[in-house]
C-alpha cells in the first residue's frame, strides 16, 4: 500500500477541504488517483467522526498512517456515485442534452456523438467534455449472478487443470501433467490428483478414486463438455460417453454437463483449481508424479480442509463432516471397465472379436451390434436400445468359434452360391470338397470355403485341385489341412523342376534374318562419314 509523506497528506487533506475534485488534486499534486481515492475515504471517515465526537480531529497527524483505509466500493457503485455527482448544468453539452440522450439510446459511442455535434451544431468544446457527459448519462447495470445453494451430498463438480512442472521419465524433461479436481458443492471439500495422460478410462477411474476418497457418492455431477465425458454437447439431450455413463450408472450418479462456454455453472471447482495452482503448486517442481500426488494429499489435510470458507465463515473440514453422512453408500464391487466396439453380424450369425467368432442371435444377419469387451467376458448389445443380447466367455487365443449347433444355418445363401461357383472354376474336386464342407458345417464352413478359393490366387489351380482330391480321399474338411497339402505339392513341383536336366541350346550363326558381318561394317562406316560431313541440327540452330 502506497503511504504518502506527511506534507503530501496535508496537501491532499487541504485540497479536499477546499472541495477540489479528484482530477484537480491529481493535476496539482501529481499523486496517483487510486491513492487520492484512498485518502478521500480517510478524510470522509474523520469528518464523520469529528461530527459525532466532541474532540476535534487533527488533520494530517501522525495517526494518519495507522488509520486503516475504508474498503473500496464496487466499480458500479463508484460509477453511479460519480454520475450522481456530475454537474450537468456546468457542462457545455447541456444545451444539446436531448439530442445526446437520443444518441446514447441508439448505443452510439462518445466519439461519434462528438463528431456529429461538431458537424451539425458547430460544437466548440473538446471531446473530453462530451465523453464525460455521455459517461454520466449512461447507466451501467452490474453483471448479476444467482448464488445457488445445495443440500449436503447433492452435487459435486469436476474439471481438469494443469499441475506443477514434473519430471517426465520418458523424455527427462519437466512438463505439466493434468490436474483433476472434484469438489463437493456443499462443503467445498476437494479431491485432487495429477495424471500424465487422460482418456475415457482414466477419466472414469479418477471419479472412482474420488468417490472412495470421500467415502460415498453424490446425486449428480456437473462437468465440462470435454470429450472424455461428453461426446456431443447439447442443452437438452447431451450424448454422454458410454464408458463414463456406465460407470456413473454403476454408482447411481447422474451427469449434468454445463452449457458450452458457461464456466460459472461450475464456479466452485474452477475456484478450487485456481486455489490449488496458485497456493499449493505455485513455484514448485516435482521429480515424479507420485511425489506431486503425495504432496497434494498432505496439503489438503493440513491446509485446504482446515481453512475457513470466505462466504460460509465455517471450516471446510467441519462442513465435510456434516455432509459425509448424506453421501450415498458405495457399491460392494468396483466398476468393471470394458472396451466398446461396433460389429456387423456375418452371414453365419456370428461376430468377430480378436480373430474369434461368437454367436450374436437374436441380432439379424447384416445388422450392427454393440460389443463390450471385458477381461473375461463378451457382451453383445443392441445398438439402439443397449439391450443385452448375449454373454460369452472371452477366448484369449484366436481361432475359436462359439456357436451352438442348433443355431447354425444350413440354408444356402447368395454367398454360398458364389463360393461354389468359384470352386467349380478351379476344378470338380474343389467344388465337391466345398460342398461337403457346407453340408457338414453350414454357413460357418463358408470361412474355410473362402480360404480354399483364395488359394488359387497364390498357387496354380492344378495344384489346388490335386490337393482337394487328396483331401477327399483322406476325408479331410479343414482349410488348414488343404492349405498344408497345397504347400507340400507346390514344394514338390519346384523340387522336380530344379532336378530336371538343363539342355544346352546351340548358338545359331546362320539364319535368313541374320545379315553378314561385312554388311554391318559398311553401314557403320557410312554413318560415321555422314556425321563428320553434315553439321548437326543443334549447331545449325545456334549459328542461325
Amino acid at each position: 500500500m502506497n503511504v504518502l509523506k506527511q506534507h503530501q497528506q496535508s496537501t491532499v487533506f487541504t485540497l479536499l477541504e477546499l472541495k477540489k475534485s479528484q482530477r484537480e488534486i491529481h493535476r496539482i499534486t501529481g499523486i496517483d488517483r487510486k491513492t487520492i481515492r484512498r485518502y478521500m475515504a480517510i478524510f470522509a471517515a474523520r469528518a464523520s467522526t469529528s461530527t459525532n465526537s466532541p474532540a476535534p480531529a487533527t488533520i494530517g497527524s501522525e495517526d494518519a498512517d495507522q488509520t486503516p483505509p475504508l474498503p473500496r466500493p464496487p466499480a458500479f457503485q463508484a460509477a453511479l456515485t460519480k454520475a450522481c455527482n456530475f454537474d450537468f448544468a456546468r457542462s457545455l453539452c447541456e444545451p444539446h442534452r436531448q439530442w445526446i440522450e437520443e444518441q446514447v439510446r441508439l448505443q452510439r459511442n462518445a466519439q461519434a456523438i462528438y463528431q456529429d455535434l461538431v458537424d451539425q451544431y458547430a460544437f466548440a468544446a473538446s471531446y473530453e467534455s462530451v465523453k464525460r457527459f455521455v459517461r454520466a448519462l449512461r447507466h451501467i447495470d452490474p453483471e448479476q449472478f444467482d448464488r445457488l445453494e445445495f443440500l449436503p451430498g447433492e452435487e459435486a463438480q469436476v474439471d481438469y487443470g494443469e499441475g506443477a512442472p514434473t519430471l517426465d521419465p520418458k523424455t527427462g524433461r519437466y512438463r505439466r501433467p493434468r490436474l483433476f479436481v472434484m469438489t463437493l458443492r456443499f462443503s467445498r471439500h476437494s479431491f485432487r490428483r495429477v495424471v500424465w495422460k487422460s482418456s475415457q478410462q482414466v477419466w472414469a477411474q479418477l471419479h472412482e478414486e474420488a468417490f472412495r476418497y470421500f467415502g460415498g457418492c453424490v446425486q449428480y455431477i456437473v462437468l465440462d463438455n470435454l470429450k472424455e465425458g461428453v461426446i456431443t454437447p447439447d442443452l437438452y439431450e447431451p450424448e454422454i460417453n458410454h464408458l463414463y455413463a456406465a460407470m456413473l450408472e454403476h454408482y447411481g450418479v447422474v451427469a449434468d454437463p454445463a452449457r458450452v462456454r458457461d464456466p460459472n455453472r461450475k464456479g466452485t471447482v474452477e475456484n478450487a483449481i485456481q486455489h490449488t495452482q496458485g497456493t499449493a503448486l505455485g513455484g514448485r517442481r516435482f521429480d515424479s508424479i507420485e511425489e506431486q500426488n503425495a504432496f497434494l494429499v498432505r496439503w489438503e489435510s493440513n491446509w485446504a480442509s482446515k481453512r475457513l470458507h470466505g462466504r460460509a465463515r465455517r471450516q471446510v473440514e467441519a462442513m465435510f463432516q456434516e455432509e459425509k453422512p448424506h453421501l450415498r453408500a458405495l457399491p460392494l464391487t468396483g466398476f468393471r471397465y470394458f472396451e466398446q466396439v461396433v460389429r456387423t453380424v456375418s452371414d453365419d450369425t456370428t461376430i468377430r472379436i480378436d480373430h474369434s467368432w461368437y454367436a450374436a442371435r437374436p441380432a439379424m444377419i447384416g445388422s450392427m451390434v454393440l460389443v463390450r469387451i471385458f477381461d473375461s467376458t463378451i457382451e453383445v448389445r443392441d445398438r439402439q436400445t443397449q439391450t443385452l443380447l448375449r454373454i460369452h466367455p472371452r477366448f484369449k487365443e484366436p481361432g475359436h468359434l462359439l456357436l451352438p449347433e442348433d443355431e447354425r444355418p444350413f440354408n444356402p445363401s447368395r454367398q454360398t452360391a458364389f463360393l461354389l461357383s468359384a470352386a467349380g472354376d478351379i476344378g470338380p474336386q474343389t467344388k465337391a470338397l466345398c460342398q461337403r464342407m457346407f453340408d457338414s458345417e453350414g454357413r460357418v464352413g463358408q470361412r474355410g470355403m473362402w480360404g480354399i478359393v483364395g488359394l488359387a490366387k497364390k498357387y496354380p489351380a492344378r495344384i489346388v485341385e490335386q490337393a482337394c482330391s487328396q483331401a477327399q480321399e483322406h476325408r479331410l474338411r479343414s482349410y488348414k489341412q488343404v492349405r498344408a497339402l497345397v504347400e507340400r505339392l507346390f514344394d514338390q513341383a519346384l523340387e522336380r523342376l530344379n532336378q530336371a536336366p538343363q539342355l544346352a541350346l546351340p548358338l545359331t550363326q546362320d539364319h535368313a534374318l541374320i545379315r553378314p558381318a561385312a554388311e554391318y561394317g559398311e553401314r557403320f562406316n557410312l554413318g560415321a562419314q555422314q556425321q563428320i560431313t553434315q553439321p548437326s541440327l543443334t549447331t545449325g540452330e545456334i549459328n542461325e
